[in-house]
């Protein structure tokens, strides 16, 4: 019998943890917003593919035998997410003075190597958007013989009034789904929601990448493709979609609402949807209209990329985290002393499910991998699985042969290499692998007030990161009391 703990997920369409399961037997179907390829990707950018691909290594922990399909962006992507304006890489291909082959070839090489720098598995299909536009051409027919849309002389839009659910995912009615969207107002459109589904040239200013329809030379509206692409590519129904919870007030319920127009069959189009949080700099959401951001080649040359994935998965995906100095200096500090105590037990046998790790483990070690298990099962509980492990290497009560085989579970889960890199190639940009006294009782303090407001996801976070330095927090009834372990 598994001591295995169920997966549970947190839906975002319903806003629960729900238990994931399909049928035995079957392959789950994963589809995961990709890049917009017009511009060097910054930090913020990086999080949906470490949070998805994290997802996906749980998924094979749990038995699952995973399609991944990523979609690449290289038109119909409009400045601002809306209707109106000219597309991101058109004006990238300006910005650089190549054509625009050039520019989305180029920033798709870019997005690759930064996939491999942080150990993101590679998706089984990486399809590109113009390579689709015939079948979105004859998925907007469909919708449109459907009775789901009309045609104005900006282009095809969709009637959100047509779609009773629509809005669900963004907790929100349609009328009320736009608001704090940057979307431009286009004249003639129905209700505010209403979205385009073939955006049609403007008659003085037609665009470089434009196709013929049934509705005038242009460019599919940028929902359109990945209703398309995912289905072709995992079929009319599969099991879950992911994404930066940017996309869950406007891109993803379009997605829905034109997907279920075009399938007609009365079932939810995608049964589970899960969305990352921002990486955020000062409360603020990274993002490219902010200005310059940093971009993970930059960051690599003050440390490894590896270290930036092991900042992530400090944090819970659905809480924000900020980018700080000395968040990343900590953060990688911890993982140096990681690498440092998994060299020595290399090389590391490959683990790749519960299952796998049960049957080399008893005892202590295997309560270790029970919990382990345990936190990778709530919703991706990558903190506490971080603080698991080190727990684990700094015990006493295992040996090495255990500590090989939780270390070798827990680097097919988190994905840092713990069997390759070694700590020296890890640097430390400020000497502050270890806290000031200050900055551990600000830690201490921050993680007391998340209890207080019954914050658990951000407490238990703040906790790992506390054993990750070194440091144990006792709760008494005069408060908490800490010291280094």
């Amino acid at each position: 019998m598994s001591d295995a703990t169920p997966l549970r997920l947190f839906n975002t369409l319903g806003r629960q943890a729900e238990d994931f399961a399909v049928p035995a037997g079957q392959r789950v179907g994963l589809y995961s917003c990709g890049p917009t390829v017009y511009a060097d990707p910054h930090l913020g950018n990086m999080r949906p593919y470490v949070f998805s691909d994290t997802l996906r290594r749980v998924l094979a922990w749990k038995g699952y035998d995973v399609t991944q399909v990523v979609n690449i962006t290289d038109v119909g992507h409009a400045v601002g997410d809306g209707d109106e304006g000219e597309d991101k890489v058109e004006l990238g291909a300006r910005r650089e003075g190549r054509t625009v082959q050039e520019v989305t070839a180029h920033y798709t090489q870019v997005y690759f190597d930064a996939m491999a720098a942080l150990n993101v598995l590679p998706a089984h299909d990486y399809p590109r958007a113009s390579d689709y536009v015939p079948q979105m051409i004859d998925f907007a027919r469909e919708i449109e013989a459907n009775g789901f849309t009309y045609a104005l002389p900006s282009g095809l839009y969709f009637d959100t009034s047509r779609s009773p659910s629509y809005g669900a995912l963004a907790l929100r009615p349609a009328e009320g789904a736009l608001e704090g969207a940057r979307v431009a107002a286009v004249e003639g459109k129905r209700n505010a929601a209403d979205f385009a589904v073939w955006r049609t040239d403007p008659p003085d200013s037609p665009r470089i990448m434009r196709w013929d329809s049934p509705w005038g030379p242009g460019v599919p509206g940028w929902h359109l493709e990945c209703s398309v692409m995912s289905i072709a590519l995992l079929g009319r129904h599969f099991d879950i979609h992911t994404g930066g919870v940017d996309h869950r007030e406007i891109h993803h319920p379009n997605e829905i609402a034109q997907s279920e127009a075009y399938l007609s069959d009365a079932k939810p189009w995608v049964p589970l949807w899960m969305h990352n949080e921002f990486l955020v700099s000062n409360g603020r959401k990274i993002a490219k209209s902010g200005g310059k951001m940093p971009t993970l080649a930059e960051f690599a040359t003050t440390s490894h990329p590896l270290a930036f994935r092991y900042f992530l998965l400090t944090a819970h995906y659905r809480s924000q985290l900020d980018l700080t100095d000395a968040g990343l200096s900590s953060a990688t500090g911890a993982y140096r002393r990681l690498l440092a105590r998994a060299a020595p037990l290399r090389p590391l046998p490959s683990v790749r499910t519960f299952e796998e790790g049960r049957s080399k483990l008893t005892g202590a070690a295997l309560e270790s991998l029970i919990e382990l298990d345990a936190a990778v099962s709530d919703d991706l509980h990558t903190p506490r699985a971080l603080a698991i492990l080190h727990g684990a290497l700094r015990s006493d009560a295992l040996n090495d042969a255990d500590k090989a085989v939780l270390t070798g579970a827990a680097d097919f889960l988190l994905g840092l290499s713990l069997d390759e890199l070694d700590a020296g190639a890890v640097e430390v940009t400020e000497s502050a692998a270890e806290l000031p006294v200050v900055e551990i009782e600000r830690l201490v303090a921050a993680r007391t007030a998340a209890r207080a407001a019954k914050d658990w996801a951000e407490a238990d976070r703040l906790r790992g990161r506390l054993t990750e330095l070194g440091v144990t927090v006792t709760d008494t009834a005069d408060g908490p009391v800490w010291q280094p372990a």
